[in-house]
Parts: C-alpha cells; structure tokens; sequence
C-alpha cells in the first residue's frame, strides 16, 4: 500500500514540538458543533507568512522555509503552501486541547502537484492511533474537500499538514474545520456479475499468499460488503440470467453481504450508447414495455425474496443518461421513460419496501447532464432513494468535477449518492487477444500510473471524494468487475464464446490471480 494511506498507525509525538494555539470560534449548525481552530483559512498575517498565525512547523532537516502562506485561497485571499525547489520534509500543525472526548471529523480544501514520496493530512495525538489521508493529484488545478475522521479520547488532538517530497512538488490546503461527528461510507461494493461463467470456463483466484480461494470469499475478507449483479432478459449464453443471479445472491448473502440488484431491461450491455430491448419485448407498445418492466422487476426480485436474499438495492436501468427500452424509453420520450421507471421502481417496493431504488447515470462529472436528467424524473415523481453515477477517471473528468457532481446531486436532491460503477488499471499489458479499454499511457490519468499504486490511489481517491459529501449524503462505491480476468470463453460478447475481454488489467486481480494493492481499500471506512 502506497505512503500515508489513511491507517491506523502508532503515534508519534516526538516528532514534532507542540504549540499552545488560540481559539477563534467558527460557525457552528444543529447537527455537528465546530472546535475552535486557530487561523483555519490562513488569512491573518496575509501572504509569505512562515508560520501562520495559530500553527506550528516542523522539518527534521530544516526546511521550515518549504511551508509558507501565498495568495490564491479556495475561499479567502489566501492559502497554505508546502513547496521548495529542493526536496524537502515539512509538517505544519496545530495542538487543540479542551476537547470533548467524541467522534470527529477534519475537513480540508486541497489541491496536489502529486509526485511526492507522501502528502496527507493528519489527525494524532488524539488517544488512539493516528489516522491519515492522502492528498488526491489535482492536475488542474481544481480543489478536493477531503475529510478524515478521528475518536478522541484524552481531550486533545493535533492536525497535521505532511510534506515528504521531491524538489517542485507542491500542494495548497485551506479552510481547516474539525467538527464533532464522525464519516464513512456505507457500502463498499463489487460487481461480480461475470465470476461465476468465469469459474465454470476455468477460472481461478487466490489470495495473495497464492492460497486457491473463492474470488468472492478473497473480496469479503479484503472488505467488500455489496455484491452488485446486473440481470439481462434473455441473454444468449443463458448468464446474468433470473437463474444465476439467484444463484450468485445466495453465495454473497451466506458471506453476510448486501447484494444490489442491476436491471438492464436488456439481453445484452446497456449503456449511455446502447438500450436495447430485450428480444421477447421488441414489439411491445410503450403501455406493454411499462408492464413488462414492473413484471420482469417484480419476478426476480420476488425469487430472490423467496429464498430469503431479498435485495437490499435495485438499479432501474443501467447508465441510462440517454433513457432505457430504446426509441419507446429514450429521454427524447420523457412521458414513457418516466413511466418505465416508476413501474420498475414500484414494483421494487411491492416485494419489499425496505429495498433502495438507484437511479443510474454514466459520466460522474457531467453535473449539467445529471441536473437535467433528473429534474425531468422529479418533476414527472418518479421515486427513488439513491443516485449513482459511474466514474472512471480516464473517460469522466477529474477527480474535482466528479465531487462537484455528487455534492450536487445530494443537496439539490436529498438523496444518497453513490459511485455505482469505478476501475483503474493496475497494468498496460495485454493478457488475452482484445485489447483493453484502457490501453495506452496517453489514455492514463495524471498522477495516476498503470501500476498497483496507481491503481490504489485511484480508488482510494474515489472513495475519499464520496465519503466528504456533505450530510452523510455519501453512501459508498461499487468497484466494476475485479473479477473479470482473462479466461477463454469468458468474453464480452455473450453470443461470441471466442470475444475477448477488455477489461483484466482493470481487475482486482493481477495476472497471477492474486489480490492487487487495490483490493485493501475495500476495507474503507
């Protein structure tokens, strides 16, 4: 695991000399109360101040000069700085005490050059051990609001800026808050829905000791705790059938975790550029593809509670930016998409009124796209509990307008958010005959290498993003097919045994079969 991963580490206050801080009061609402932090924005003393007002620095080698305010705040005039044209090691810091034992949470705006050995904020000194996150590379520029939580249990904490870099690297932090109440996220969720034909056309997994194991077994134990199964009509090679999602439900729920169900009103791919109608349904009416839609949504959802795995979460449709049960169902017939949805959804409730209905988008940092399509839903009631949006950083923009998005959606909408589908590639090379979708550096993401680091930090800067939305609204992320590795006969096309697959060196597993780096951020908290 990269360098200042957000863990639970021994804490170390030798390393640094505690200053006594003032207290200047922040704002405070009726669900969370601010402590006091001194200088949260860096505004007094204005900008080239060493140390600011309220803060403290620190570096072994006595490059203090490294940490340093300037003019360009997120909010205010001004910002914190770490930067030398040398490589350096610094920390800046500010000692609170009178705190009320509790749950906490630091939240920051950020922005990172990347390329340093580590840069990560931190909470320590707290009672328990330390805990950390890592600043996500900001190429453009744009800030991220990361959070950290904290338990503190002898009435004081210290939070910490870190710098170990190389020359050039730099990063800017501004308004600094710590507040009582803590953050998370709830769900940490994988789809599997390829791993059981995988299984059957031979595949095998492990753990990374190279241990033979269960793929999804090696997924819970890693921290995993939703399976996601989409479900086509009438596919051709008879998987991601009613059958075998039964089947795959059954297997997630005797590991005790959640399963969302992912309808796609298909018997092959739906997505922003394909929604194909099943074949049995191709000359229904609008009226009857309505009715097919609460049927279909009905009976396996139905099965699934008979045998006592009744879905904790369902998708009516899947990325369906452009609509679903294309022309009768596309955004260009909002009256009949509307219809479609509410069919789906009601009968969701019908089988059990505890099930989450999420709507599903592609282009997670599409804010303006997202705002259309569902204004259009709410103001025709089509209900639902959860929005998703799929991101994948190399196809969706950057990390900035993902968290603009998903901020939006929750407070424009009251609703749980969620990254309903992410992957990064932990390798360029090929292990099948198809080329990958992700294949080449030019298609890399900045900051974000092809390697099991690069790929670590992709999802856990996803899933950072997620837990900061504001409220709570963040539910968790779903991690797009770790287990689709490159089996034969296993490929994209149902219809075709000899299709590739695009996407194994996107898995959660490498080349050997074994857990990447990645796979520890499942445990997520």
């Amino acid at each position: 695991m990269p360098q200042g991963t957000r863990r639970l580490l021994a804490s170390s206050a030798a390393s640094l000399v505690i200053a006594a801080a003032t207290t200047v009061a922040l704002p405070t609402t009726s669900a969370q109360a601010a402590v006091t932090v001194t200088n949260p924005g860096f505004e007094t003393g204005g900008a080239g101040t060493a140390t600011p007002t309220g803060w403290s620095t620190y570096s072994a080698g006595g490059q203090n000069a490294a940490s340093y305010t300037e003019a360009g705040g997120h909010g205010g005039s001004y910002r914190l700085t770490h930067w030398s044209a040398t490589a350096y090691k610094v920390e800046t810091y500010q000692y609170l005490s009178g705190l009320t034992n509790g749950s906490y949470t630091l939240t920051a705006w950020v922005r990172s050059s990347g390329g340093q050995n580590a840069a990560y904020l931190a909470l320590k000194g707290c009672g328990g051990a330390e805990q950390r996150t890592d600043l996500p590379v900001t190429p453009n520029g744009g800030w991220i609001r990361l959070v950290t939580p904290v338990s503190v249990t002898n009435g004081q904490c210290t939070i910490s800026v870190n710098s170990d870099a190389n020359a050039g690297n730099w990063l800017n932090v501004d308004e600094i808050t710590l507040t009582l109440g803590s953050t998370g996220v709830a769900a940490r969720g994988v789809d599997v829905s390829t791993l059981k034909k995988s299984e059957d056309k031979g595949g095998t997994y492990a753990y990374a000791d190279g241990t033979a194991a269960d793929a999804l077994t090696v997924l819970h134990a890693a921290g995993a705790n939703y399976a996601r199964l989409k479900v086509w009509v009438d596919p051709a090679d008879g998987y991601n059938s009613k059958a075998r999602v039964l089947t795959m439900a059954a297997r997630a729920k005797a590991l005790g975790m959640k399963i969302l169900i992912d309808f796609h009103y298909s018997d092959v791919w739906a997505d922003p550029g394909a929604q194909t109608k099943p074949s049995p349904w191709a000359s229904y009416t609008a009226t009857q593809l309505g009715t097919a839609v609460y049927n279909h949504t009905y009976d396996v959802l139905n099965a699934l509670k008979a045998q006592g795995t009744t879905a904790d979460m369902v998708q009516i449709g899947n990325e369906i930016n452009g609509g679903m049960l294309w022309p009768e169902g596309s955004t260009a017939n909002w009256t009949n998409l509307a219809s479609f949805l509410t069919q789906g959804a009601a009968a969701a409730k019908a089988v059990s009124s505890s099930t989450q209905v999420m709507l599903h988008l592609a282009k997670g940092g599409d804010d303006a796209g997202a705002r259309t399509f569902f204004d259009n839903a709410v103001s025709r009631g089509v209900p639902f509990d959860v929005i998703g949006l799929s991101y994948y950083s190399y196809w969706h923009g950057p990390l900035n307008d993902l968290q603009t998005t998903l901020d939006d959606m929750a407070a424009r909408y009251g609703k749980k958010v969620a990254v309903a589908e992410t992957a990064y590639a932990f390798t360029l090379d090929n292990k099948d005959s198809l080329e990958n979708n992700l294949a080449t550096t030019a298609q890399l993401t900045t900051g974000y290498p092809a390697t099991q680091a690069g790929q670590a930090a992709a999802l856990r800067d996803v899933l950072n993003v997620v837990e900061a939305v504001p409220g709570g609204k963040g539910l968790g992320a779903f991690y797009w097919e770790p287990a689709w590795t490159a089996v034969p006969g296993n490929g994209w096309d149902p219809a075709d045994p000899a299709s590739g697959n695009a996407w194994e060196n996107q898995a959660l597993f490498d080349y050997a079969n074994r857990p990447t780096a990645a796979m520890s951020w499942l445990n997520h908290r």
